[in-house]
């Protein structure tokens, strides 16, 4: 697990908010992204993943996971950056 040393007041923020989802697999899914690209985000990507902290585990599961399509709304690149990161990109339907 990263640690927030060095990382500006956002980023610790969103660090934070992406292990403690309230469900594991989601902390698992959003925490290792954050542990490894996180410094690495532009201001745009950073926007796109605060605004995919608003919404549901299980819908963001579902997506990342390839399981259902992204819905238009919530299809940014941020979401494809994750679903790069572990591997999903592929499967999506």
């Amino acid at each position: 697990m990263r640690t927030s040393a060095n990382l500006d007041p956002r980023r610790k923020m969103l660090l934070f908010r992406a292990w403690h989802r309230g469900t594991k697999e989601m902390d698992l899914v959003l925490g290792n992204f954050a542990d490894a690209e996180l410094e690495n985000l532009t201001d745009a990507e950073l926007d796109d993943l605060e605004q995919l902290m608003t919404a549901p585990d299980p819908e963001i599961y579902k997506w990342l996971s390839g399981t259902h399509p992204i819905p238009e709304n919530w299809d940014t690149p941020i979401v494809h950056r994750i679903r790069l990161f572990h591997g999903t990109a592929d499967t999506a339907t």
